[in-house]
């Protein structure tokens, strides 16, 4: 099962990274961040087919694209200046709370 999280989490690294690269493309005009981020995106959608044969979709999508969308947050704040209402923050952490508690609760398949 440790496996299975270690190529989840890498995947959400991948998916973030690809997802921070889309503003430095520049609408896909700058070749090497569009390369660099098509490859991230691949190689995190790749990573995930090996996490559903471990875990129900439903919890994998969840925990990719919510810790995706947090860590997305975190990082446009500190690297584009991006700033978020309270409101806005709590709901991060919600999200958060509540990736834990899917996973804290997961039956794997065989």
């Amino acid at each position: 099962m440790v496996k299975t999280y270690s190529f989840l989490l890498i995947a959400i690294f991948c998916e973030v990274a690809g997802t921070m690269l889309l503003p430095v493309s520049q609408n896909f005009t700058k070749i090497i961040p569009t390369v660099c981020l098509t490859i991230f995106y691949l190689v995190s959608f790749y990573l995930m087919t090996f996490v559903m044969d471990k875990l129900p979709i439903a919890i994998v999508y969840a925990t990719w694209s919510g810790l995706g969308v947090f860590t997305i947050a975190l990082l446009g704040y500190f690297f584009f200046k991006q700033t978020l209402a309270w409101q806005a923050i709590a709901g991060l952490f919600l999200i958060v709370v509540g990736v834990i508690l899917v996973n804290s609760f997961t039956v794997k398949i065989n």
